[in-house]
């Protein structure tokens, strides 16, 4: 038997995650999550958790990584998942920063601190696309990293901490770098809850940009499925692997799905052009397909379809 602990269990891959692993029998599975709700409201993380509550093999803990004994928590730990942190692009900017520092930065190093003392098998960090700045063509990880974004810069020296502790220190370290996640439960902040939200209650979509820029969409199933596969795949330990979706899109055509299945034209109101997001996003992952027998399988329609329905019932539509 695993156990498996997982930061961030309550939010939008994270509960996700927990559930995909559960579904090997071997597994044991402690959630961590503070319901800090800077970007998702506490009720939406507590009905994230409800069926895993019930769940036998998996334990909750309300705890915040800050304050966190990890010399008490990690003994008997197998795997660690470090997925919590502060997300977005946009609210980095500013006095906010200080928040993308605790919760990204100094959590993570703690994290990687107590493992120096633990017997992890193998801690998996989960960063972002946004490390890698404004790229043309496909990415494949030995990509430059020149983040646009202060939110970018903080993921990215979380990844150079753990590149750090994993050569000097010996921790097992993987890091996994998402692109574009959505699906149920995704986050209130993110563009495709937003979108769906705004057209299910008649009002206009808040849409930054010209709607041209284009995104490596990865639906959240196909996603956790390359996660869990990070925990026993062979040959990993100090590798960084791309988990990218089964098809890009500008978001004018994400729009106009939407207005297909929700049935309903969109109004659009403009928002100017954010700082800090590329034009474009486009992951190779080869490398994931290789180590971790990764193949996404859910289409962008298929997605959404899905996420709509999830946002209908999260909201009584």
């Amino acid at each position: 038997m695993s156990r498996i602990l997982v930061t961030g269990a309550a939010g939008f891959i994270g509960s996700h995650l927990c559930e995909e692993l559960l579904k090997e029998e071997g597994n044991e599975v402690i959630g961590v999550d503070a319901f800090l709700d800077y970007t998702t409201p506490v009720w939406v993380k507590e009905r994230n958790l409800k069926q895993l509550l019930t769940h036998p093999r998996f334990t909750f803990m309300n705890i915040n990584l800050l304050k966190v004994n990890w010399e008490l928590l990690l003994p008997g730990i197998d795997i660690v998942y470090h997925l919590a942190g502060m997300p977005g692009v946009r609210a980095s900017f500013g006095p906010d920063f200080s928040l993308y520092a605790e919760n990204n930065i100094v959590a993570t190093q703690r994290l990687l601190e107590a493992c120096k003392e633990s017997l992890v098998k193998r801690v998996i960090f989960a960063s972002t696309s946004s490390v890698y700045g404004e790229k043309r063509g496909k990415v494949d990880e030995d990509a430059s990293e020149l983040p646009l974004s202060p939110y970018g810069v903080s993921k990215l020296t979380c990844e150079h901490l753990c590149r750090i502790y994993g050569e000097q220190e010996g921790i097992p370290i993987v890091i996994l770098r998402f692109f574009t996640v959505y699906g149920p439960r995704q986050r209130p902040d993110m563009a495709f809850h937003r979108f769906i939200k705004h057209m299910l209650e008649g009002e206009p979509i808040p849409l930054y940009g010209d709607g041209t820029q284009s995104r490596d969409f990865t639906y959240v199933g196909d996603c956790v499925r390359a996660v869990a596969a990070a925990s026993t795949a062979k040959h990993l330990i100090g590798e960084t692997i791309n988990i990218g979706g089964k098809e890009r899109a500008s978001i004018n055509t994400c729009i106009a799905l939407l207005e297909q299945l929700i049935g309903q034209k969109a109004s659009i109101r403009w928002m100017g052009h954010p700082p800090g997001e590329p034009k474009s996003t486009w992951a190779d992952v080869s490398k994931a397909e290789k180590l971790l027998g990764y193949a996404p399988v859910v289409d962008l329609k298929e997605g959404l379809a899905e996420e709509v329905r999830y946002l209908k019932a999260l909201y009584q539509q």
